[in-house]
């Protein structure tokens, strides 16, 4: 308790500065997630003081973040559209989502898998941080324009057959669960049929229209009529915040150019009394429990979002414990992974259940509590706490900013999210993999594979087929690495330090198999190769395994097969420094003592070569 208040004036002059620079960000993020501007401040509040409390790095301030809010953005827009794209409807189902999540983080944290968070591959970090920068600037886009699928009643028409048809579709959907057979009954469905007016049918059109133009292929779908239909004003106010943002840090850096963006554009809007669109309004008040999570839960509903949760969550770890290592360089301390980890879970946890959107550690507002003085967790804390205060005095207000402002800081936080020093990189990464005649490097087709597929198909999927395509690559490159270092060739072609000064008169009979690194299933098939490549005349063969530090089930069953090979040709086979982790793997199916007694095992050559003198005979 004494380390916790060590730093007052620091971590409270820390926290308010990082809790200003999170406020504009909070509410950009919950606007984008399609939950609205409340959604982003709850979450920025709870995640910001629970993960401090709890976690394991003292510095790091945590919220919504750019990846986080384009992750659960897809996850929103796919549960709404699911419930006849009613939010009110939808909510329970993406709040238990979210709760999910930050319970699969907590139990991350739990068995202690928050040090392996750090092996996912840089080429996917980077394809989809870039991804999620392309996903931000196209998106909004729009808002910026000022255009609004869902209010062009225009293009609202035009989804008024397939409306027609989804009703209908319901209506059978209806019967069916009721038991009715519709081909014996068409008096029911005409009946119910005829009850749908066309505000039913303008409604379904509409939330169509709004599918339809969702992410990064809806809205260059709808792009064309959106130039078309320009609002000067919005775009104006958008560019305004732009430039304010950019502009200012020239200036100074002391102050938070995106607070200072958002004060000047809604206050000239706000003044001017100028007929803008503001955001979703703020509710006044402490945030509700939303106990519907419980009373509504339904496993059900829930079981094809799993994958998702956990692909949430483990979002959330690595963003989290990036921000963790940037802010141990910068105060010279080591964070607590696995305590991080359960510290960003309870808070998405506890978030999800007030109606906040999922975060995770945040790099920019971390690094400004650092330089404002921040070096305990209470300033994280305090972070939450001014979130809060500003929320109950100035929700009314707030609720009077300018949307296009927001879609304008959002476009600023695309362009600084994507990794450009990847980017960079791939005119002079080494093309080790050919596609016909094009020579590429295979980190960069990971890199595009995923900020492709991120981009224009699904972020969830995009970053598992990254790692797939990652792992195997790097298996291939292995078993390329191990076979290439232990080819099979005679002892005076690969005579190693000790070996030098092996009898004359045994070196045809004596063969020697180097195995220089793991043998797993990606190096097997080299391996299984053994027995052929040996000559009538060898009577021993010497399997050197010192540096075989480990074997998997493939590579086990490898070893039997040519083990059981040699000795059907009679072939004695020796093992010289074989190491824990095989011999344990080779005594549980009796490789040791049945087919490799164990006097025919040496710790070192000099044994070996004691034994073959004395019981390998020169046919000479």
């Amino acid at each position: 308790m004494k380390n916790f208040f060590s730093n007052i004036k620091g971590d409270a002059f820390g926290g308010i500065t990082a809790g200003i620079v999170a406020l504009p960000l909070a509410l950009a993020f919950g606007v984008s997630s399609g939950l609205g501007p409340s959604a982003g401040l709850y979450g920025a509040i709870f995640i910001s003081f629970f993960a401090a409390l709890f976690g394991g790095t003292n510095t790091q301030i945590s919220g919504p973040t750019a990846p986080m809010t384009a992750v659960s953005m897809v996850i929103i827009a796919g549960i709404i559209a699911a419930n006849d794209g009613s939010v009110e409807k939808a909510l329970p189902a993406i709040l238990t989502v979210f709760l999910l999540a930050g319970l699969i983080q907590i139990g991350l944290g739990l068995i202690g898998l928050g040090k392996y968070i750090r092996y996912i591959p840089y080429p996917v970090v980077s394809g989809f941080m870039t991804a999620i920068g392309v996903i931000i600037l196209v998106t909004q886009i729009l808002p910026m324009l000022g255009y609004y699928p869902k209010e062009d009643m225009d293009y609202v028409n035009q989804f008024k057959p397939q409306a027609e048809e989804v009703i209908l579709e319901n209506i059978l959907k209806e019967e069916a669960g009721e038991g009715i057979l519709v081909l014996e009954d068409f008096k029911e469905t005409i009946n119910r049929a005829e009850k749908v007016t066309e505000a039913d049918i303008l409604k379904e059109s509409t939330t169509l229209a709004g599918k339809d133009a969702s992410g990064v292929i809806g809205a260059l779908k709808v792009l064309p009529r959106a130039l078309q239909n320009i609002n000067w004003l919005e775009i104006i106010l958008a560019l305004g915040t732009i430039f304010i943002i950019y502009g200012f840090k020239r200036i100074t850096t002391k102050i938070p150019s995106t607070l200072v963006a958002l004060i000047v554009m809604s206050a000239v809007a706000i003044l001017a009394g100028l007929d803008y669109r503001p955001i979703p309004e703020i509710p006044q008040g402490l945030p509700e429990l939303k106990t519907e999570i419980f009373t509504q839960f339904s496993l059900g509903s829930i079981t094809p979002y799993v994958f998702t949760a956990l692909t949430l969550s483990l979002l959330g770890a690595i963003d989290s414990l990036l921000t963790s290592v940037v802010a141990d360089n910068m105060t010279k301390t080591k964070h607590k992974p696995n305590k991080e980890l359960v510290g960003q879970g309870i808070g998405n946890s506890i978030a999800s259940l007030f109606g906040g959107i999922p975060g995770a550690g945040a790099t920019i507002r971390t690094v400004v509590n650092i330089n404002s003085g921040g070096k305990t967790r209470l300033s994280g804390m305090i972070a939450g706490v001014l979130l809060f205060i500003i929320l109950l005095a100035l929700a009314p207000l707030a609720s009077k900013i300018p949307a296009a402002v927001l879609a304008g800081i959002l476009i600023t936080v695309g362009i600084g999210v994507m990794d450009y020093k990847g980017l960079k990189a791939i005119p002079y990464l080494p093309k080790d993999v050919k596609i016909g005649p094009l020579k590429f490097s295979m980190e960069v087709v990971i890199m595009l594979t995923v900020l492709g597929l991120s981009t224009f198909w699904n972020l969830v999927y995009a970053v598992g087929i990254g790692l797939v395509i990652a792992s195997l690559m790097f298996m291939k490159k292995i078993g390329d690495l191990t076979a290439e270092r232990s080819d099979v060739k005679a002892l005076k072609e690969e005579a190693w330090k000790d070996e030098i000064g092996f009898p004359d008169n045994l070196k045809e009979e004596v063969f020697i198999k180097h195995i220089k690194g793991p043998l797993f299933f990606g190096s097997t098939s080299d391996f299984q190769a053994l027995s052929k490549q040996i000559p009538d005349t060898a009577t021993t063969v010497i399997i050197r395994l010192g540096r075989m530090q480990y074997m998997d089930q493939s590579g086990l069953y490898a070893m039997e097969d040519v083990l059981q090979d040699l000795s059907n040709k009679n072939i004695e086979v020796l093992f010289v420094g074989l190491l824990d982790q095989p011999k344990y793997m080779m005594e549980r199916i009796d490789i040791i003592p049945d087919l490799i007694p164990r006097e025919h095992i040496f710790e070192t050559f000099k044994e070996c070569l004691m034994w073959v003198k004395d019981n390998v005979k020169d046919i000479y």
